[in-house]
């Protein structure tokens, strides 16, 4: 017992601060780490040089594009358009839409003796064909192959209330299966004439009648010059982006 300690006096605490550090704990605390400092990445002049080279090749080959615009999106359209020579067929197919060129070309090809029947779509009739405030686009078909001399009984109506190209395919495939069909001959648009070719001999294969399709020019652009109008723009983007949804689909 420490004898200078009183009866009511308190043993002295020696604060925690103060108390001498073990060696290693001094080596630590003496040790101070720096901030990793990173400066700017510098890139050696050869990583310069292959960044200017692929800069300046694409830089050529947007000029190529531009300069020789003409003759690379006239090949892509006569690679794009399917445009098969005809031979003799049953029917000539009218398809939904396309008033001012399809049935004037059927009645074409008609008059030229490639085919005995022509085959119009009863398309899906619109609100105002309903109230009488326009023609339904079958009547009008209709009355466009009449004035061009086809006569009543050479016209044969397919399918009820068409909306879509695949709906038109299944309505002739089942007219031909019943009328023993082998050949058709489908007239329609510049750039539709890939799909048609592709859903139609699809949908008709299994009743063995072989389609031919044949492209129609409109009267505002043709294979050679489509691009510089925005109907021919607007006609071979939109199908491309159908043909691609039909693949994937169907």
């Amino acid at each position: 017992m420490n004898a200078n300690l009183g009866s009511g006096a308190q043993p002295t605490r020696t604060p925690i601060s103060h108390l001498p550090s073990s060696p290693q704990v001094a080596r630590r605390s003496s040790v101070v780490r720096s901030p990793v400092v990173r400066g700017p990445v510098v890139r050696s002049p050869l990583s310069r040089r292959r960044w200017l080279v692929c800069l300046g090749c694409l830089a050529l080959v947007c000029l190529g594009l531009y300069l020789f615009r003409a003759p690379v999106l006239r090949g892509v359209a006569d690679w794009w358009i399917v445009n098969e020579p005809l031979v003799k067929a049953d029917a000539i197919v009218v398809l939904g839409g396309g008033t001012q060129y399809r049935p004037f070309e059927a009645a074409r090809l008609y008059h030229a003796g490639l085919a005995p029947k022509i085959v119009l779509m009863k398309v899906k009739r619109e609100p105002s064909d309903e109230l009488g405030a326009t023609s339904w686009a079958t009547d009008t078909m209709k009355q466009v192959l009449l004035k061009e001399g086809v006569p009543a009984d050479a016209i044969v109506f397919v399918g009820d209330s068409l909306s879509s190209t695949r709906d038109e395919a299944l309505a002739v495939g089942a007219w031909a299966k019943n009328s023993g069909a082998q050949q058709v001959i489908i007239p329609t648009e510049l750039f539709h004439t890939r799909r048609v070719r592709w859903l139609f001999s699809k949908q008709l294969k299994s009743c063995g009648t072989k389609v031919q399709v044949e492209a129609v020019h409109p009267e505002k652009y043709t294979a050679a010059d489509w691009w510089q109008d925005e109907e021919g723009v607007i006609a071979f983007q939109n199908e491309v982006i159908k043909y691609l949804y039909y693949r994937l689909k169907y």
